[in-house]
């Protein structure tokens, strides 16, 4: 400690009344606040670029520097500043931190002008502010020092000789400042040159001196610095450590003071050193002593810096003492122990407890801490106790600009102990809401609460070490990506309704009542997990009443509706349905075409519509859809994967597998029967697809034997149920009595019939089948029952009630959830079939209900809208092409892929067989006649089959005889890195069956998030301006969201601005208008090996190459300036320039072209 008894001066301002700060941002800030309190009136600089940042509105005055094309150097500008200083009457001038802060030239042209410069003087700042001169101070005063060069670094070949004497590694280093800029270690002679130009060009635009220095590099220590201050009469003290070893790229992440886990003599031995040095020069304001402190514990003095330090903060937190008013009143002359200071001795500074700083930045640590420029969209900050912030321009609408730090903020916590602290600090960064640009909160987050950090034992190696910092969970961030995708819908429409109608009034859809406090009632499910499969398929046939099946959370809206209808209109009546009618047999609620639709079209997660369903309807059975060896897809897949589908169906919430064939190939239905036997406790429902008419005797491809021999071969298989999935509706009233009779006798099974009322004729087949005892039969709620849907539940009940198959259920109640449909089915008005009656058509055509709603959709997008009559014509004579084959998806869609074919290239069924050798067919068409989904009854017409296929040979076997099992532990490993760690084993199983669909569904589930929250009508059509929503993203978690208005113009880059309240505070979407011109000029993009494109939005700085040259391997090609950091792009290999596309000076996007090489 040094501290001497001059006289205490007066407190006030004896000099300086009116103070510039020659910085920016956070730090200019500080230094204007803490004029203020002092009552200093306050002047800014700022340029063209930095316009819009907050300091120049903290300042009293504020001045532009520079030209409006020049947004960085114009701070480094020492005549321009001292310009403004001198025409505005400036006393004195503040140089923050970075920039000119340690330049001495600065310095002594304030003197020279007769401006107070708030720091040490010229003659201390030149022999500590050059970190060469600094070293021979520190070896003058005893302190150890590292090995440095001997000669001055004027061109490679002395830095060649100098690191070869020292050895390797080495670090180069800038004379004339710090903050990482202007280093580079080098471990290799091979890395040195490139490493020695950017160092230099690095260190001379950020300080505007080149001069760098080499030290041998002391691996993996704490770097350690001690804050000291210094008064104009000779008095100095320390004020304690900060640990800082926490880095990356050299530049200090996180800062501690004290620092932890130091023995009480080496903190003795730092203190000792850093006065020696002060006092050696007279030092004489706020400055900095970095040492490196290696794991012995040994010291080894670094450097000095002559200003205020970023971190600065943590020191004050703990000692009280605010050191930029400090350096100000130094300035103005008073000492350390006058009464506006008021250190009054080193014995009276104590140190309280802990504090940890760290910095919030745009950058992305998962992506080598690449900086994220954009605009800021939303800004939340964090307060409470213990918490300090210091904040630069961070706020709503503020553009993140490429030429400046990508510091937004420093927050600082201050507690008893390091562990509490960063507790406190963590809470903090868990309050902030910065969207429209990332930031490495989360990496922050798991520094602070890493075990090593938590001990005190970091070096500044700690990020390097520990990988497992980076493993961050992307923020949910489910508000500005709701935003982002209604933006998109108001100014691009939804992509699957192109002609919405502005002239629809959408109602609201009420939910009957219901009392959520009453459980419901056991049903189904409770008696089925009571007695197992096989006493539960006993109970079925002694019920004297027919069960129902009610289809309305599927296949009815499946066919009405091209399965669009969305999981947040079903979850909303699910729980009232279920405590209502807990008669019902069962509820189909999943798989078929919905598993891929959800994913492709409404972006939702099928897995989790099951999971909420099941939850929300405890006590009734619910069934799905699975397609044989296809499962819920559309090709073979192994065996082994259907069966772990099937299993985790089981465990998410399925009871009923309701289990068919395309081709009605028993064969191919084995596996999934055995699976549901096997590993779950559900029913195995196997089915007869029912096609034809079993009473025409001119059809005798599928007679009653057919019918009777197949079922008798399911129960063989082991079924547990009997299922008739007449998915056209072709089964008539008199014939679903003799089959129904007929398969009670040749079968023990319970029989399930499932029909579509395409016909309009389908609850007189079901009432016959009842009559014949039928055990279970499916219906849909009223408002979507009927035509390509299932049969009408509310009119079948009533119909059957006071008779001995009456299943008694409330037809008040079943109106009101009928009710509630009526209103839903309003918001889907585009995905109608347009079949407006029931038809006879269907016995010709015979297309099933669900592909007849999606086919006009179809035709639309084909221009075919017109030609709805020629594509069923077409669809009837395909079917008998190919042997007159059952049409259930997939082997439907292939007839309906070759009927589009037909029509859209006006072929008849003649041209296939005359003109089919130069013909090429849809490729599900050569799937199916390959083999790949099947076998049809009689094999296929050879004719067709060697025509479409040509020279390929088909095979008979089952189409995944050949395929590999799944590797589940190893192909889920594969899939978690390509997507992310948190996909669970479900979306693995989705990827499985639809990898390119998943992948979409993954992709703009990161644009646009979980929009399965949003109301329907909002998701199809976008919001009206002053409309407010609210939308529920977790429990307890609901955002408000009002339209403002969307801009009638788009900018020069083709975006229109989106404007929405959301929770109460004003954002700005910007989307890009698809039907826009672009006016801005872009730069093509860099693609291929022999095209070298910008890794980094920024400005091309440098440009080292021209057209024609040739170069070698890791020979300097261009270099990026962003963020005050420099990135130097090398040849890959040896090559020849072909062409330079961009000049020096000019701004670039990532993957710009820059370089072409051959």
């Amino acid at each position: 400690m040094l501290f001497f008894g001059w006289p205490i001066f007066s407190s006030s301002m004896d000099r300086i009344q009116k103070l510039l700060v020659a910085n920016r941002g956070e730090i200019a800030i500080r230094v204007l606040r803490a004029a203020s309190e002092l009552g200093i009136r306050t002047v800014a600089v700022f340029t063209y670029e930095d316009r819009y940042s907050l300091h120049r509105f903290k300042a009293d005055e504020a001045y532009q520097i520079g030209q409006d094309s020049d947004p960085l150097k114009p701070y480094l500008d020492i005549e321009e500043i001292l310009r403004v200083a001198k025409l505005n009457k400036v006393q004195a001038i503040h140089p923050g931190y970075g920039f000119l802060s340690e330049n001495v030239q600065f310095a002594r042209r304030c003197r020279e002008e007769g401006i107070i410069f708030v720091g040490p003087d010229p003659e201390v700042m030149e022999q500590l502010g050059d970190k060469v001169r600094s070293k021979e101070v520190a070896r003058a005063c005893g302190v150890p020092v590292i090995e440095d060069n001997k000669e001055r670094l004027e061109d490679i070949s002395m830095a060649l000789k100098e690191a070869r004497r020292i050895g390797y590694p080495i670090i180069f280093k800038a004379s004339a400042g710090g903050g990482g800029r202007g280093m580079r270690v080098i471990r290799q002679e091979e890395e040195l040159e490139k490493a020695f130009t950017e160092a230099r060009r690095e260190a001379g635009n950020a300080f505007g001196d080149d001069t760098i220095f080499i030290e041998k590099y002391v691996d993996d220590p704490k770097h350690i610095e001690v804050q000291i201050l210094g008064d104009r009469h000779g008095n100095i003290v320390h004020l304690f450590e900060r640990d800082c070893s926490v880095q990356r790229r050299f530049q200090k992440v996180v800062e501690i003071a004290p620092a932890p886990r130091l023995r009480q003599e080496t903190r003795e031995a730092l203190y000792r050193h850093a006065l020696a040095i002060a006092t050696k020069v007279g030092y004489n304001n706020a400055g900095t002593v970095e040492f490196l402190v290696d794991h012995a514990e040994n010291v080894f003095f670094i450097e000095v810096n002559p200003r205020i330090q970023v971190e600065h903060t943590v020191t004050e937190e703990v000692t009280g003492i605010d050191l930029v008013r400090s350096q100000i009143l130094i300035a103005d002359g008073q000492p350390l122990h006058s009464s506006i200071i008021d250190i009054q001795g080193q014995d009276k500074i104590r140190c309280n407890g802990f504090a940890i700083q760290c910095r919030i930045t745009t950058e992305d640590p998962q992506n080598e801490f690449k900086p994220d420029y954009g605009t800021i969209i939303a800004y939340r900050h964090a307060g409470g106790y213990g918490i300090r912030l210091d904040e630069g321009s961070s706020y709503q609408g503020v553009k993140v600009s490429p030429f400046f730090d990508s510091m937004l903020v420093k927050v600082t916590a201050k507690g008893r102990t390091l562990k509490g602290t960063g507790k406190r600090l963590y809470r903090a960064l868990s309050e902030f809401r910065i969207r429209g640009v990332k930031t490495n909160i989360e990496f922050l987050q798991n520094v602070i609460t890493h075990p090593v950090f938590e001990a005190g034992e970091v070096t500044v190696r700690f990020i390097e070490k520990h990988p497992d910092l980076f493993q961050v969970r992307a923020k949910q961030d489910q508000g500005t990506k709701l935003l982002r995708y209604l933006a998109d819908v108001l100014v691009n429409g939804h992509p699957d309704v192109p002609k919405p109608d502005p002239s629809r009034v959408f109602q609201h859809a009420v939910v009957p009542s219901w009392d959520r406090s009453v459980k419901a009632q056991s049903g189904t499910k409770q008696r089925l997990d009571e007695l197992g499969p096989e006493k539960f398929a006993a109970w079925m046939k002694e019920q004297a009443g027919v069960q129902f099946t009610d289809t309305t959370l599927r296949d009815a809206h499946q066919s009405l509706l091209a399965t669009r209808v969305r999981t947040q209109d079903m979850l909303r009546v699910a729980e009232a349905f279920a405590q209502h009618h807990p008669q019902l047999f069962s509820m189909e609620v999943w798989g078929g075409a919905t598993f891929d639709v959800a994913l492709r079209f409404l972006h939702e997660d099928p897995w989790k519509r099951l999971q909420l369903l099941r939850s929300a309807i405890p006590n009734i059975l619910l069934q799905m859809l699975i397609r044989g060896a296809n499962a819920v897809g559309y090709t073979s897949y192994p065996d082994n994967l259907v069966e772990k589908f099937i299993e985790k169906s089981w465990e998410n919430g399925v009871d009923v597998f309701r289990i068919f064939d395309s081709l009605n190939w028993i064969k191919s239905m084995e596996v999934s029967i055995r699976a549901v036997r096997e590993r779950t406790g559900g029913l195995a429902e196997a089915c007869i697809c029912y096609t034809g008419d079993l009473l025409d005797p001119k059809r005798s491809k599928y007679n009653l034997h057919y019918y009777l021999d197949m079922a008798r071969r399911l129960e063989d298989a082991g079924a547990h149920v009997l299922g008739i999935k007449d998915m056209a509706g072709l089964l008539k009233p008199y014939a679903a009595e003799v089959l129904v009779k007929e398969l009670r006798k040749a079968v023990s099974l319970p029989i399930h019939l499932h029909t579509h009322d395409t016909s309009g004729i389908q609850s007189a087949t079901l009432l016959k089948a009842i009559e014949s005892g039928v055990h279970v039969v499916d219906v849909a709620l009223a408002s979507l029952s009927g035509l390509t849907s299932q049969p009408n539940f509310n009119v079948l009940a009533e119909a059957l009630r006071n008779t001995p198959h009456a299943t008694n259920f409330n037809i008040d109640s079943l109106n009101a959830f009928s009710n509630y449909w009526e209103t839903v089915r309003e918001y889907y008005y585009p995905f109608e079939s347009g079949l407006m009656a029931g038809t006879a058509e269907v016995y010709k055509h015979e297309i099933p209900g669900g592909q007849y709603s999606n086919l006009k959709p179809q035709a639309i997008s084909l221009g075919l809208a017109d030609r709805m009559d020629d594509i069923k014509k077409a669809y009837e004579e395909v079917n008998l092409l190919f042997g007159d084959i059952v049409k259930v998806t997939p082997s439907s869609k292939v007839v309906g892929d070759l009927a589009m074919f037909m029509v859209t290239n006006k072929l008849t069924k003649e041209d296939l067989f005359t003109r089919g050798e130069t013909l090429s067919f849809p490729e599900s068409v050569k799937g199916m006649l390959r083999g790949d989904l099947g076998q049809p009854d009689g094999g296929w017409p050879k004719e067709l089959q060697r025509i479409v296929l040509k020279d390929e040979q088909p095979y008979t076997d089952l189409p995944n005889a050949h395929l590999p099992p799944v590797d589940f532990e190893k192909e889920f490993e594969t899939f978690q890195k390509q997507y992310d760690n948190y996909q669970g084993f479900s979306d693995f199983l989705s990827w499985k069956f639809y990898p390119k669909v998943f992948d979409e569904y993954y992709r703009f589930r990161k644009q646009y998030g979980d929009v399965s929250s949003l109301p329907t009508v909002n998701f199809f059509y976008g919001m009206k301006p002053n409309e407010e929503i609210l939308v529920d993203i977790g429990t307890g978690k609901t955002l408000l969201i009002r339209l403002l208005y969307v801009a009638a113009e788009t900018d020069d880059n083709g975006n229109r601005a989106v404007f929405f309240r959301l929770n109460g505070q004003t954002r700005s979407v910007e989307v890009k208008d698809r039907k826009a011109q672009v006016k801005k000029v872009t730069n093509p993009k860099a693609s291929g090996a022999d095209q070298i494109g910008a890794p980094l939005q920024g400005r091309l700085s440098k440009v080292f190459v021209k057209g024609g040259e040739a170069v070698k391997k890791n020979t300097p090609l261009f270099t990026i300036e962003a963020m005050k950091m420099e990135t130097t792009i090398t040849a890959p290999r040896d090559l020849t320039v072909k062409q330079v596309s961009l000049s020096e000076g000019s701004m670039v996007e990532t993957d710009d072209l820059v370089v072409s090489v051959g």
